[in-house]
């Protein structure tokens, strides 16, 4: 109970804290440079003064946040990246060559590289399918909204969810587990799945498969009902059926958006975290580079060099797709 109320609290806070701001801000701003009761030049400077400045004031919540949250913290640790574990005596490339000679090192940029594969491809291949079955059904909207559920479930909270999906227990004692509870059932033996190396990682892959797909369905049904219908009657009446329609005529006219999305997913993936710490804490050869981040900088008394320098990677490989993204985004809002 007393969490719930300081958690009341604070969002009650930050929502009052949020309109004294913009009222108290305006205010002062239009006391600084008033435009009411004035006439001729004077007023019309006040205005256009005004007019400059008040879309700063409602940026600059924003922008404080940012720079406190995102520039520093990405320019502290380039400056950590080329720093020893206290972070107070420099030492060059060092944390760079160690990470090309660390085998867990190499064992996380393999397993990025597997999610990387397999998560932004089947998550946007099962979003646009269920895009456009859900858009042919009379119960289409009920079932978007049962997919996109998890998207409103937290990593972590996900994790705990298919933790009881995963779960083992002795071969001979009731299984709680939905999948070796399956496996029994059917005469098999029950597994430890996350202790299997190699195929563990698929299957803590599902479970941001199974969040992500949502948000595919969203964007790319959207996109396929900007398609216009000219264009699929006449693939009709030209005697194509439903599979070519959908792979020939649909498809193509939304390839943008999938990439989008696509790209979307790939930037979530490099930076997976929580799914990792929360179902295997990167043991049994699961490790990503996001928690092997986590390990050195802050648990075993805390190397910052060599956390800052994983960091820094984390960033290079996410910049360029962002990049790409950003701009097939635009290009997007400007062909509609």
């Amino acid at each position: 109970m007393q969490q719930l109320l300081f958690a009341i609290f604070t969002m009650v806070g930050g929502v009052l804290a949020c309109v004294a701001y913009f009222f108290g801000t305006n205010f002062l701003l239009d006391k600084m440079f008033p435009s009411k009761g004035l006439t001729g030049a004077q007023a019309s400077k006040n205005l256009r003064i005004t007019n400059a400045i008040r879309p700063w004031l409602f940026m600059a919540p924003a922008l404080f946040a940012l720079t406190v949250y995102l520039v520093y913290p990405v320019f502290e640790s380039v400056r950590l990246a080329f720093h020893d574990r206290s972070g107070q005596q420099f030492i060059g490339f060092s944390n760079f060559a160690w990470m090309i000679n660390d085998g867990e090192f190499r064992q996380s940029i393999f397993n990025n590289f597997l999610w990387l594969l397999v998560v932004p491809a089947l998550s946007t291949f099962f979003g646009l399918i269920v895009a456009a079955l859900t858009d042919r059904i009379w119960w289409g909207n009920i079932a978007k909204t049962l997919i996109f559920m998890p998207m409103a479930i937290s990593f972590v909270g996900a994790s705990v969810i298919w933790k009881f999906v995963y779960d083992y227990r002795a071969e001979g004692s009731e299984q709680i587990g939905i999948l070796n509870a399956v496996v029994v059932a059917f005469g098999g033996t029950p597994e430890a799945w996350m202790t299997i190396p190699f195929w563990n990682n698929f299957f803590l892959m599902v479970i941001l498969i199974w969040i992500q797909t949502g948000f595919a369905m969203v964007i790319l049904s959207a996109a396929l009902r900007g398609i216009p219908e000219e264009t699929i009657e006449a693939a009709v009446i030209d005697g194509a059926n439903g599979l070519q329609i959908f792979f020939k005529i649909m498809v193509p006219q939304i390839w943008g958006t999938i990439a989008v999305v696509w790209t979307t997913i790939t930037i979530l993936v490099l930076k997976v975290f929580d799914i990792v710490l929360a179902m295997t804490n990167g043991q049994w050869q699961t490790q990503v580079l996001a928690n092997l981040m986590f390990d050195w900088m802050f648990r075993g008394g805390g190397d910052f060099g060599r956390g800052a320098s994983i960091a820094v990677v984390i960033m290079i490989l996410v910049i360029p797709i962002m990049i790409w993204n950003i701009r097939n985004a635009t290009k997007e809002m400007e062909g509609h």
